[in-house]
């Protein structure tokens, strides 16, 4: 029931982006104002790193025995994954009838497909009690649909790197120059390590608006150390263990979700012990994920490993880069890609490619935008990588797997394709 829903209002109003908020405001306005019946709210934007900060805060939230409501996109594998209800993934028959409400308020009117589900996530989260509400953007902040709240408890910037040009603009001062639109006068915000280009238009957007703001390597840092990580801000220093999620750069994902914390009074402050226990049982799928069980890993021979990543720009490949140098230099890695037409695709290759030994490149199932196999490749071949296509992840694994030697294949280049992986190997 609930696709069919979801078909019919994509149809209704086309999968495109357009920028505004006067059509979600009307609707909003239509139902009563649900985003004004919101518990607590933490807004994050920025390029990379946001759905893993959420993840962070979310889990440290429960661990303190709040009721949490989430808001992410885009999803893996559901719809409904974007919407946690106090906690729990929204049941989909309610889902669908909240979807029918919506739609029955709009009345006809325009509206884009995100900006009737962002609606239907408030109005979700409006009849439950819960104490704090995670909203993530989907694209941009200023002119983005769950940008319509007077005032957030806080905001979160994660690092602003290059992404969706087309829509936010070609350099960091401009891509920066959205993201702040969430912030609000007054409201505290914190912010993880930004390039300067960014940190000047954020710096300046927080003293126009009188926003305290709380900066990484000013503020609060992070530093590595053996089984886990310090955390300092101000007089308080922590040591933390190793977050759930892998690689160096969840290090700083877990402290921006710590610092945010900090600046939560009366709504989360909790203790050491329970920061540690939300850092460890945090989860988010598709984030340097080991896919040990399904049919997918079960075709590689004993004792090689299968991993997913969804990252798709050039910031996530250097991370996945960092990663592979840091944590894997004992085997070969071998990559299997997609991506779509509107990503970097040589800069996502580019810092990979030294440490790749060879590469399959796919079209990503159902998506207009996905680039060919051969497009995959030719991108990557530009970046130095050994790259051929494939008709099909499994069709790359079944080649990959042939080797003598295989020892790492990660899937990579789009949280599309991630999405279809999990949904293949159930």
């Amino acid at each position: 029931m609930i696709d069919a829903t979801l078909e019919r209002l994509k149809g209704l109003h086309p999968k495109v982006i357009d920028l505004a908020l006067d059509r979600i405001l009307l609707l909003l306005a239509a139902l009563g104002q649900p985003e004004r019946r919101l518990p607590p709210v933490v807004h994050v934007a920025g390029t990379n790193g946001k759905g893993s900060t959420l993840a962070y805060l979310r889990s440290i939230a429960e661990a303190a025995g709040l009721d949490v409501h989430v808001y992410t996109s885009p999803h893996l594998v559901r719809f409904a994954e974007r919407i946690r209800v106090a906690g729990q993934i929204v049941d989909e028959a309610t889902l669908d009838g909240i979807l029918a409400f919506c739609e029955e308020k709009n009345a006809g009117r325009p509206i884009t497909f995100f900006e009737i589900t962002t609606a239907a996530a408030f109005l979700a989260f409006a009849r439950r009690p819960a104490g704090l509400c995670l909203l993530e953007t989907g694209l941009g902040g200023r002119f983005d649909a769950t940008n319509v709240l007077d005032g957030p408890a806080l905001t979160v910037l994660t690092p602003v790197s290059l992404d969706h040009q087309a829509f936010l603009g070609d350099t960091l001062a401009a891509i920066a120059g959205e993201k702040v639109g969430i912030l609000k006068p007054g409201v505290p915000c914190v912010s993880a390590r930004q390039e300067p280009e960014a940190l000047a238009v954020i710096a300046a957007e927080a003293e126009a608006l009188g926003v305290p703001l709380f900066l990484e390597d000013r503020d609060w840092r992070v530093e590595p150390i053996s089984g886990g990580f310090r955390f300092i801000m101000g007089a308080e220093v922590l040591s933390l263990p190793a977050p759930a999620l892998p690689g160096t750069h969840q290090i700083h994902n877990a402290g921006l979700a710590v610092a945010a914390t900090r600046l939560l009074a009366n709504v989360l402050v909790p203790p050491p012990a329970v920061l540690a226990a939300g850092l460890r049982q945090a989860e988010w799928p598709a984030r340097l994920q080991r896919l040990r069980r399904g049919p997918l890993p079960t075709r590689l021979p004993a004792g090689a490993e299968l991993w997913l990543d969804g990252g798709h720009n050039p910031s996530a490949g250097q991370a996945l880069a960092r990663f592979i140098a840091e944590s894997w230099p004992d085997r070969p890695v071998d990559l299997i890609a997609g991506m779509l037409d509107t990503k970097d695709s040589r800069g996502f290759f580019a810092p990979l490619a030294p440490l790749i030994r060879r590469m399959k490149g796919v079209a990503i199932p159902g998506e207009v935008h996905s680039r060919s196999a051969e497009q995959v490749c030719a991108a990557a071949r530009d970046e130095g990588l050994a790259a051929e296509p494939s008709a099909s992840v499994a069709a790359a694994l079944a080649a990959l797997a042939r080797a003598p030697d295989v020892g790492r294949i990660l899937i990579c280049g789009s949280l599309y394709l991630a999405g279809t992986v999990l949904a293949e190997n159930g």
